[in-house]
Formats: C-alpha cells, structure tokens, sequence
C-alpha cells in the first residue's frame, strides 16, 4: 500500500471549516488522514499552497453546444465528439474534477471516461433536456423550417420534443434506457430562437405529474432548466431537484424553493461573461449578445434575492462565455460569502449529484479529488491560472 503525504500547505477540506495548516494523505487513491507532521511513503511538498477538494460543475454541455445555429449546420455530426476533448481537459485544468452534463454527452463519453480512453471530469449525464413543441429545444423557427437543435438526436441521443402524458412517459422511460442518470426538462423557452420569450411556463400539471412519476420510478432525480418565476414555480411544485439559470425569480420562487430544498445553480457567467470579455463576445451571435445586456442584471438580482431566502446554491455554469472558474467570481461578486463560494463548488455540489459519500471535501475515506492551488483561494478571478496540480483518485490528471 503506497501512501503519499502532501505536507507544509494549507488545507480547505468543505467540510465548513476555515482554511488551516494541515498536511493531507492518500492511500490507494482515498483519503487517508488529514492533520499534522504526517508520514508516508512518498512526500510531496506543498509550502505556500492551499490544497481543495476536487471542485464540481453541476451545469456542462461537453458535445455539441454550439450557440450559432449556422455553425451547427455545417458541423460534421461526429466533430462533435472530438471538440469535447478540450472541453474535458479545460475542466480538469480548472481543478473541476467531477461535472453533471445538461444534455449532449451520451452513455459512451460516460464510459470513455471511465474506462480511461479519454480524461475528464467524471461525468453524470442526462443525454438530452425535454421539451415542449415550441419549447426550448424545439428547432423550429418562422420560416417553416427545422434547424437542427442544440444536440442531433443519434441512436443514444433520443429526440427531445414530447407532448402530453403518454409521450412524456415514453421519452423519459427512453432517456433512461439510453443511460441518462438525471432527467432534464425544460419549463421555460431559454431566449436563443427567434420569438421566444423567457416567462412562459412550459408543460401542464398532468405532463410534470408523470415526468416526476416515471424518474421516481427509475430511481432518478429531476432537474428544470427553468428563466421565468412562473416555469420555475410549477417546476418546484413537481418536486424537481434543481433549478438550471433561475434567471427572473421572484419572492415567492425563492421562498418555495427554500422550503422545498430545491437547489438554484444559477450560471451567472452564461451571460455576464459574454459582457465582461471582448474575446468571448466577437464569437457570439449579435442577437445573444442583445439578449446578454438584457438579462445579466435580472440575472444577479435573482441570485441575491435567492441567497437572502437561504436557497442551496451549488455551482454551475453552462458556458457561453467565459472561464468555467469565472462563475465563482459572479457568486461572490453578486453577494456570496467567499468560503460559501468554495463550498458551492465542492460539498454542496456533490449533495446536488448525490455523489456527497465519497466526494466533495477532504475527509478520511473519500475518494481523492485534489486541487493544488497557488496564492489566495478566494481570489477567484485569479483562481484558473493559480492551479499547480489536479488529482483525481490520487492520481495527479493536470499540471500547470
């Protein structure tokens, strides 16, 4: 059994205390012992540096997410397995050494990753978000004609848009066929086609009735992507696990979501981040742009308004714009204290997944998710380039 101290640093272990001086041990890829003067086989020395559980992005899109419906027209359908290669080691050099995907990955990235073909975070999956005709992930448009959506239905990539209780019963049945370990749906349009508007609710009752009915019976949570108060109130009332964006809230959405432990993952650098970089924005669509400026204040407004009402918050970022580690600046900027902003993107996340017994902080048993960090841990602008060493199951996958 080799054992391996990490020794003369400092530790965040998640577990809701303060950063203090501790040296860190693994064995056999778990953590092993946290405390002070250490031994072990192999010392690795880590004075001035701050050592972090491996952190979490609840809210990916690692194949097929492109924003400009153009460009997903002249994109060979299998590119788009290969552009998830970057995608995958941008996040493990961001130290995001576990992710849940929001649509597009199907079972065999998941088993790629896991039998070791390509690295990445560990992944859970939903295979494709459900829609409503008209809705979010319906590609149609006024012309009459279909643009592909977001993410080409392939045999393990079902299609998206179901109507009624019947269809709704059968696609969620087939999504879980085709491996999906959470179920997304989409009760608000998201604002990217022509026309839509973000505070119509999507979906009746009965429909959200029997989507929630057929998850429970799989075994499997539920997840909303969710803009407007209303989509996100009858989302909460269903029993949905989390809201994605929760970008118009209102008091009574964030009060139901507090007493119903509904999580928010917020994705504030969705938008912000198109703003706030030149470089991201030359990339984007005139018309996403637009839409940016007008929902990036209501954006903010509503993650402060959820964190006075005491909403779970775990990080997220669905990624338009933007450096994966920018959304923990947002969090912080827009009102969360610095050391819940960690705690977002480690054990609270990992409650959210579900995965919070063997991940999210470092604590003797779990397995080990290591984040060398450089300088101040709470300076999160400065966060992705303060990365020295990631490590996933004790093995180091990334250095800077």
């Amino acid at each position: 059994m080799h054992r391996v101290v990490f020794r003369g640093g400092s530790v965040f272990d998640g577990t809701g205390s303060a950063v203090r001086r501790a040296d860190v041990a693994i064995e056999d890829g778990r953590f092993a012992a946290v405390g002070s003067e250490l031994t072990g086989d192999e010392i690795v020395h880590v004075p001035g540096l701050t050592l972090l559980p491996g952190l979490f992005n609840c809210h990916v899109h690692v194949v097929g997410c492109l924003p400009d419906p153009t460009a997903r027209l002249k994109t060979p359908f299998s590119l788009q397995f290969y552009q998830a290669l970057p995608i995958l080691d941008h996040l493990l050099a961001s130290g995001i050494t576990s992710a849940r995907d929001c649509a597009g990955a199907d079972l065999g990235v998941k088993k790629a990753l896991e039998d070791g073909l390509i690295s990445g975070p560990r992944l859970q999956i939903s295979i494709n978000a459900i829609s409503q005709t008209g809705g979010h992930i319906d590609g149609w448009t006024p012309s009459g004609e279909c643009v592909s959506e977001y993410y080409v239905p392939h045999p393990g990539r079902p299609h998206p848009v179901a109507d009624g209780p019947d269809e709704l019963r059968t696609l969620v049945r087939t999504l879980v066929r085709a491996g999906a370990e959470v179920i997304k749906i989409c009760t608000t349009n998201g604002g990217v086609w022509p026309r839509e508007e973000y505070l119509t609710p999507h979906f009746r009752d009965d429909e959200l009735a029997v989507i929630m009915a057929e998850a429970r019976a799989a075994r499997v949570p539920v997840m909303s992507h969710a803009c407007g108060a209303e989509g996100v109130k009858s989302a909460v009332r269903a029993g949905v696990r989390s809201i994605e964006h929760g970008t118009y809230l209102d008091r009574e959405a964030v009060d139901l979501m507090a007493e119903r432990g509904t999580w928010l993952v917020p994705t504030l650098v969705r938008f912000h981040g198109m703003l706030d970089r030149p470089e991201v924005a030359a990339r984007i669509p005139q018309a996403m742009i637009d839409d940016a400026r007008r929902v990036a204040d209501a954006s903010a407004e509503s993650f402060a308004l959820a964190l006075e009402a005491g909403v779970r918050i775990a990080m997220g970022t669905d990624m338009h714009g933007g450096e994966f580690l920018d959304e923990l600046g947002y969090m912080h900027k827009f009102g969360m204290r610095p050391e819940a902003v960690l705690e977002a993107s480690t054990r609270s996340a990992a409650q959210l997944l579900g995965w919070d017994e063997d991940l999210g902080t470092i604590e003797p048993g779990k397995r080990a998710d290591l984040v060398v960090v450089d300088g101040d841990p709470f300076d999160f602008w400065a966060l992705k380039g303060a990365v020295k060493a990631v490590y996933q199951d004790g093995v180091q996958v990334s250095a800077s």
